[in-house]
């Protein structure tokens, strides 16, 4: 289970960046891939993205307006075949799927199709009609490729792949330090001129995980948290995950496998467990990916985690946020920023269910 490559999936200011600067110290084992499905999600003729959809000009000047999802996979396994190395990926979970605008009916990307097994046969169905999640790639005139219950753009037969790994924090801190990403100084570097509260992440990033939960992709055990298997009820949208008891119940009935798969844990990080104790998350997070612990490996070098990581701090009141927020912001944004943490603080605290604990 080990020799999979690692995909870290998060949401928007997460931490995520700081935490991966870990892994870029194992050079020796492992090849880090740094957020590269957004080139695909914001600007190429698959994009599932609105921010850019009527500027064209401002998606060819990135030099990414050709770039596919097929693009990208393409240049990982390049990667991993020319280093040699364990891959370890980090990007946003939403990259996958299509915004709301587009989300009618989710297809596999055009570029990705020949991913799958058995392409051709009834592995996955085949639909007619014209595709509505992103535009569609004018080199693949084929009719979409719809995969049951997979909510993103991604072959199963590829997810497969991959040992997946989550981060979350609490939206109280990545929406504002999002926001502050759209506004100047910080847009000058994103190219972000305004804050869209659908970017914030927590949706698709728990689709993805029930998905992965309920294809046996991960779980049953959950890691940190001994031999424990116990999953909430209620999954995305109502549906329930099931109680994944010693890895024979998904969703609607549907096996989890007992192979190779099954052993692949649920492995949660809570951003603030991370910044509290890093040193033992890290360690924890090593064991359960199969890679070696060495404290060496651990550094916080930028003085926002370092302070945070020396003193923990009692988390904030809605009250003390919204003043806070008006102060830096204004109050229209401040109530923009409040809306958006309410919306997804459920999401939040169900993935938050499954955190390891130290």
């Amino acid at each position: 289970m080990a020799s999979k490559d690692i995909f870290l999936a998060t949401h928007p200011r997460a931490c995520s960046t700081a935490f991966e600067r870990v892994f870029m110290t194992c050079r020796d084992r492992l090849a880090c891939v740094h957020e590269p499905f957004g080139d695909a999600w914001y600007f190429g003729p698959e994009r599932l993205s609105d921010r850019f959809e009527d500027d064209e000009a401002a998606r060819k000047k990135t030099g990414f307006s050709e770039t596919t999802y097929g693009d990208i996979f393409g240049e990982i396994e390049k990667t991993a075949t020319q280093e040699g190395k364990r891959v370890f990926i980090k990007d946003m979970a939403q990259y996958w799927l299509p915004l709301p605008s587009k989300s009618d009916s989710v297809s596999i990307a055009p570029s990705l199709v020949s991913y799958r097994r058995g392409v051709g046969t009834t592995n996955g169905t085949t639909t007619n009609g014209t595709t509505t999640n992103g535009t569609a790639n004018g080199t693949h005139d084929e009719a979409p490729v719809i995969e049951p219950g997979n909510p993103t753009v991604v072959p199963d037969d590829l997810l497969r792949k991959y040992h997946f790994t989550f981060l979350i924090r609490h939206p109280r801190s990545s929406v504002p330090s999002y926001f502050r990403c759209t506004i100047p100084p910080l847009s000058s570097m994103t190219g972000f001129d305004y804050y869209d509260p659908v970017e914030a992440g927590y949706k698709e990033l728990r689709m993805l995980f029930d998905y992965l939960v309920k294809e046996g992709h991960v779980g049953p055990k959950i890691a940190g948290t001994g031999n424990r298997t116990h999953y909430p009820e209620n999954g995305t949208n109502g549906h329930g995950i099931g109680n994944g008891i010693n890895g024979n119940v998904g969703v609607n009935g549907t096996a989890v496998a007992n192979g190779d798969d099954a052993k692949v844990e649920i492995c949660v990080i809570d951003a603030d467990d991370l910044l509290d104790a890093p040193f033992a998350v890290v360690e924890a997070y090593c064991k359960s990916i199969g890679l070696k612990y060495d404290p060496g490996m651990l550094k916080w070098d930028d003085d926002e985690n370092q302070a945070h990581a020396k003193q923990k701090k009692a988390p904030k009141s809605e009250e003390e946020l919204e003043k806070e927020w008006t102060a830096k912001f204004g109050t229209d944004s401040a109530k923009v920023m409040l809306q958006t943490m309410r919306e997804n603080v459920a999401d939040f605290e169900y993935l938050q269910q499954f955190a390891l604990k130290i």
